[in-house]
């Protein structure tokens, strides 16, 4: 994989790009200071497949799968997804508002979206993340708290603490203690 990097307008260097319509600005002079780990698979449990790119893009077939019928019209996105194997397909700009995190708060404030990037692991709650998919979230961190100085590891959360009774993502199948060890120096390998 290419080294990471943000370039000047707002996509990363060495990820794969799929744009997505489902964005908007941030509110004028928001500073981005927190990121928000989420999980996603399609269909439930399933890994592979073109099926995360469509919902995000907007080109779900509801007729594929019966869950995809509910599914379908979401208008929802992450600024990046980490697939299984570590690859990084990213779909909003950094700088833009993608729509990941829904009716959220964190630190006493709500919209979370409006100062947040969304960074979505394919993964399930229950199911252990795979060791690559660590790897390129402790990079793809490393690189966003080091443009966004508000960032820092104390700023990093999943969405079931930014939306408890909501969401449950990333689960409990997600190893915090390794995530921020390895984002403070230690290595995950």
């Amino acid at each position: 994989m290419e080294q990471l990097a943000i370039q000047a307008d707002h996509w990363l260097s060495g990820v794969k790009h799929v744009p997505s319509p489902f964005y908007d600005s941030r509110p004028q002079g928001e500073a981005v200071s927190l990121l928000v780990v989420h999980n996603i698979s399609l269909p439930p449990g399933q890994f592979g497949g073109p099926y995360i790119e469509q919902l995000f893009t907007g080109k779900l077939n509801p007729d594929e799968h019966p869950y995809f019928e509910l599914i379908s019209t979401f208008r929802v996105s992450a600024h990046c997804l980490i697939r299984r194997n570590g690859d990084i397909i990213q779909f909003v700009p950094l700088d833009c508002r993608a729509w990941h995190a829904g009716v959220s708060q964190f630190a006493e404030r709500e919209r979370c979206n409006d100062f947040s990037i969304g960074i979505e692991l394919e993964g399930t709650d229950t199911l252990p993340y795979t060791q690559a998919q660590y790897v390129s979230l402790t990079e793809l961190s490393r690189v966003l708290m080091d443009y966004y100085p508000h960032i820092d590891t104390s700023r990093i959360t999943g969405h079931e603490f930014i939306a408890p009774g909501r969401k449950t993502d990333p689960g409990l199948a997600f190893d915090w203690y390794a995530f921020k060890t390895a984002l403070i120096g230690n290595d995950v390998n």
